[in-house]
């Protein structure tokens, strides 16, 4: 391999994306102070919301019923009323800072050390949730509310609750650590509030780097649901915004003859009223209220790598409409309030019951369906339909994929295995063989993606032939499709054997905008055509992903009639960016789309405001430095990169990138360092692993770098530059065996590539050795 090669890997494109709730990599701006001066404070009744004390006066059984729930409770100013945790001068330490609660002139206090490291006292303003687990936000001068890393454990003391604990068991938070308490993360006024309030305007002030955040009322409130009530509340007449038509019990009912054909009349408005709450999404404006479309306030994260497992399983805190979505139940018409009663938050039935309501007692609650004692907890449907994952320590939450239990999936994929939760005993394949056996066959479930997005993460030949195949399929479910487009994109940019018009024009806004997301990766003016009607997209989210597409050198051939509809959906692009101007990946957003536009040196503010905003956000550090590099300017490109690891040390990407700068200016003894700490730091990297391993080779540790490399394969046995590396140096040693396995490997990834099959035949050629 040259060493041209190396140089030319600095030539990386990054977009990204932003994820609400997410964790990248970010740390908080500059704040002031450690003793607050001001609190953000619920703003009067504006835009028509008028509080759910309001609709009590006529809607008086739904209000009893809400107003004792965690909806209700969700946000609260910190009251003796509200409270819930020890503040009679109760102690926590962890790594060396003392944490301590108490009160003053009735007021709820914490000593502990603050933004700048140094000790302080900050006042609790609000209670952040009930059970199992409340957290308490405190009030900085600049608008921030930070939401406490040290939280109160509600549950029982008999359950072992009844205890201050920490969030983040392990993980040493400093000052400046995004995950700290007065870190990025921890900004409940972009990460938390919203849905626990109602009607909230986060305030924030780009220029300032402040927030004044105020919202109608704290909790979940009516018109969080409803939409705001003050037409309605002047006349009854006048109809909520959000919508749900009085759904009769037993509409679904055990006898199939009587289910109804399609479903129920308001079901999409419900599920999408949970939804701007239980998913995992981005927010793209505050401006929405219920009754407005899910996408045209927000972008739903898909199954993505990280956030869910290979078959759909969640894995990050990904809450619960995103799983719900790949569910047999979602398809046929069954949504949240069918379970949940949407007022008192409790289930239309206890246990098993709540299933029976579709599902036949005599058929499903039986040893011949479950296998086990109809009894035990192992006889309860949501046991191994629903398992838990546990998150924040203390607070498990049910899977809504509500899926069949596939441990032959987990011995192939490497997925969870609920019947491994309560035979941890056994020994591996041991579930499989069992649940196949008393089956009599295989088992099999609605969910069948998960092999192809597994081939596809891993890279495996034909994993774009099966993304597509499932993409094309409409008896998948749509965010199944959209995530399958998705990745497919991230393989082949031109989603090859997709008809990206069929997908642009789909009837879900979740494959239309994943459609236009992934050929923006890609030459979009083959596609123009295609592109242009969804600049006029019912849905905000499709509009934004059309502009971004067509943004560039395809705008160009926009017809002058479709332009007007081009820069409107633009600016809304736009817009959503500044609306998240705090945060890292907005800023990086709008100078990608500046390069796109050609505009680099515009760019380079944007980037520049990302590493203010937020100074661990690496990818903002080496989209710089690439600008850097494009301009021949290689010393600033060293000098950015230094700067993000003077900020990051333990930044893989950032090491890497060095390193490759490093190459370029030719000081290999740096580089070889820097990328040694890359591949150290990212040990599941194959493209680290790779260029280490190709510049020791090149700098004459040829035993080190095949060792290296043989790991690389074995952890990523279908990577294409780690494969083709290793055939060269077989062939170079003489190993005329081990060179074609590998090369017969790569002709499956390849099967066009008619260099390969010509080296293939030459080895073949040889006598043996």
């Amino acid at each position: 391999m040259a060493l041209a090669f190396l140089i030319s890997l600095a030539t990386l494109h990054l977009h990204a994306q932003l994820h609400a709730q997410s964790r990248p990599e970010a740390t908080p701006g500059t704040m002031g102070g450690t003793t607050p001066k001001a609190t953000p404070a619920p703003s009067p009744a504006a835009d028509g919301f008028v509080g759910s004390e309001r609709c009590a006066a006529c809607h008086t059984k739904e209000h009893a019923a809400w107003r004792g729930t965690q909806h209700a409770h969700a946000l609260q100013p910190a009251t003796e009323a509200t409270v819930l945790g020890d503040f009679k001068d109760a102690t926590f330490d962890k790594d060396g800072t003392r944490a301590r609660f108490f009160r003053r002139d009735g007021r709820y206090l914490v000593e502990t050390a603050g933004p700048d490291g140094k000790p302080g006292t900050f006042e609790i303003k609000y209670t952040l949730g009930v059970a199992p687990l409340q957290q308490y936000l405190i009030a900085l001068p600049d608008g921030r509310l930070q939401a406490f890393g040290i939280a109160w454990d509600t549950r029982p003391a008999s359950a072992g609750g009844q205890r201050w604990f920490d969030l983040y068991p392990g993980q040493k938070l400093a000052p400046g650590d995004p995950l700290h308490w007065t870190g990025i993360q921890q900004t409940a006024n972009f990460m938390c509030v919203d849905c626990h309030v109602t009607d909230l305007r986060k305030g924030y002030d780009a220029a300032a780097n402040t927030y004044h955040s105020t919202w109608s009322e704290p909790g979940v409130g009516c018109e969080a649901c409803h939409g705001p009530g003050a037409a309605h509340a002047a006349d009854p007449k006048v109809k909520l915004p959000a919508q749900f038509p009085a759904r009769a019990r037993n509409l679904w009912g055990t006898d199939p003859a009587k289910r109804p054909v399609v479903p129920a009349e308001g079901r999409t408005a419900e599920v999408e009223t949970c939804a701007r709450c239980h998913a995992r999404r981005t927010q793209l404006t505050d401006a929405i209220h219920a009754g407005q479309p899910f996408g045209d306030g927000f972008r739903l994260s898909l199954l993505d790598r990280g956030l869910y497992h290979v078959d759909g399983q969640m894995q990050d805190e990904v809450f619960n409409h995103g799983s719900f979505l790949q569910s047999r139940m979602f398809s046929k018409g069954v949504s949240c309030s069918d379970c949940h009663d949407p007022h008192t938050q409790k289930l239309r039935a206890d246990g098993n019951a709540v299933c029976e309501q579709c599902h036949e007692a005599k058929k499903y609650a039986t040893r011949e369906h479950h296998f086990h004692d109809p009894a035990s907890k192992a006889g309860q449907c949501a046991t191994c339909h629903m398992p838990t994952v546990t998150y924040m320590i203390v607070d498990p939450r049910h899977d809504h994929s509500i899926r069949v239990p596939r441990p032959d999936l987990a011995r192939t994929l490497g997925v969870p295995d609920v019947c491994a939760t309560c035979h941890a005993d056994k020994p591996a394949g041991w579930t499989a063989q069992q649940l196949e056996q008393r089956l009599g066959h295989p088992p099999s479930g609605f969910q069948t993606f998960g092999p192809a997005f597994f081939a596809a993460d891993q890279g495996a030949p034909g994993a774009s032939d099966r993304l597509a195949k499932i993409a094309n399929d409409p008896a998948q479910p749509a965010i199944v499709r959209a995530s399958a487009i998705e990745r497919l994109g991230g393989l082949d940019p031109a989603l090859t054997g997709v008809d990206p018009g069929r997908a642009l024009g789909d009837p879900d806004p979740l494959v239309r905008a994943a459609a236009a997301e992934a050929l923006s990766s890609a030459d979009t003016a083959p596609w123009v055509a295609q592109l242009v009607p969804l600049l006029r997209d019912p849905i905000r989210a499709v509009r934004i992903a059309a502009a971004r597409a067509l943004a560039g050198p395809a705008e160009r051939q926009l017809p002058e009639a479709d332009r007007a509809a081009f820069k409107q959906a633009l600016d809304d692009y736009i817009a959503v960016q500044r609306y998240n101007a705090d945060r890292g990946e907005s800023h990086m957003n709008l100078a990608l789309l500046e390069l796109r536009r050609g505009n680099s040196l515009l760019a380079d503010d944007h980037l520049l405001r990302a590493i203010a905003v937020d100074p661990t956000f690496v990818p903002a550090y080496i989209q710089l430095a690439d600008l850097y590099r494009r301009r021949r300017e290689e010393s600033r490109a060293e000098a950015i990169l230094r700067q993000a690891l003077a900020r990051n040390p333990n930044s893989g990407p950032a090491h890497f990138e060095l390193g490759l700068s490093l190459v370029r200016q030719r000081q290999m003894p740096a580089a070889l360092e820097e990328l040694r700490q890359a591949s150290t730091l990212e040990p599941d990297s194959a493209r680290y692993g790779y260029v280490y391993a190709v510049a020791l080779q090149q700098s004459g540790r040829g035993a080190e770098a095949e060792r290296l490399l043989d790991g690389v394969l074995a952890r990523h046995p279908y990577d294409i530059d780690a494969l083709s590396a290793a055939a060269i140096w077989a062939i170079q040693r003489g190993d005329t065996r081990t060179a074609l396995n590998h090369l017969m490997t790569l002709r499956a990834l390849r099967p066009d590539d008619r260099t390969i099959a010509q080296e293939i035949e030459r080895l073949r050629r040889l006598p043996p050795r």
